[in-house]
C-alpha cells in the first residue's frame, strides 16, 4: 500500500522535473556580459570597405614568418591581464613584419599598451595602430 501511495506521489513530481529540464535544454543561452563578439563595432572590416590601403583580417598573409608573428602579438596581448576584453579582441593583422591593429578598445592608455606589445614581439618590424577609442562603450 505504501509503495503505490509513493508512487502516485512521485508521479507528477517526475513530470513537473521532465517538463522543467525540456524548458531549460530549448532555452537559447544568454550571451556573456560583455561579449567579445565585436563586429558590430568595426565596421571598416565590412567586406564593402576592403581595400588594399584597408585590409582586413581576410588579407592576413599566409607567410610563415608573418603567420609566426601574429600569433606572438596576440599572445602577447592575450598574456596581459590588465587589458580588457576589447583589447584582446582586436584585429590583428601581419604582413612582411608590418602589423596592422584594428578594433575598439576602452582608453588611449590601452590603445598605446596594445601598441607597445606587439612593438616589443620579435619579427614586427613598424606597427600601424588603427584601434579605437571612441566607439568603445562595451565592457
Amino acid at each position: 500500500m505504501k509503495t503505490k501511495h509513493r508512487q502516485r506521489h512521485l508521479a507528477p513530481v517526475a513530470l513537473l522535473l521532465a517538463v522543467a529540464a525540456g524548458a531549460l535544454a530549448a532555452a537559447p543561452p544568454a550571451p556573456p556580459p560583455g561579449d567579445p563578439e565585436n563586429t558590430g563595432v568595426n565596421k571598416r572590416d565590412a567586406p564593402a570597405n576592403r581595400t588594399a590601403a584597408n585590409p582586413t583580417p581576410m588579407d592576413q598573409s599566409n607567410k610563415q614568418p608573418d603567420l609566426n608573428t601574429e600569433a606572438e602579438v596576440r599572445k602577447a596581448i592575450v598574456g596581459d591581464k590588465s587589458l580588457s576584453m576589447l583589447a584582446h579582441n582586436v584585429k590583428i593583422m601581419t604582413a612582411n613584419g608590418v602589423v596592422t591593429l584594428r578594433g575598439p578598445v576602452k582608453s588611449a592608455e590601452e590603445k598605446q599598451r596594445v601598441e607597445d606589445l606587439a612593438k616589443h614581439v620579435q619579427g614586427v618590424s613598424s606597427v600601424k595602430n588603427e584601434l579605437d577609442t571612441s566607439n568603445s562603450t562595451r565592457e
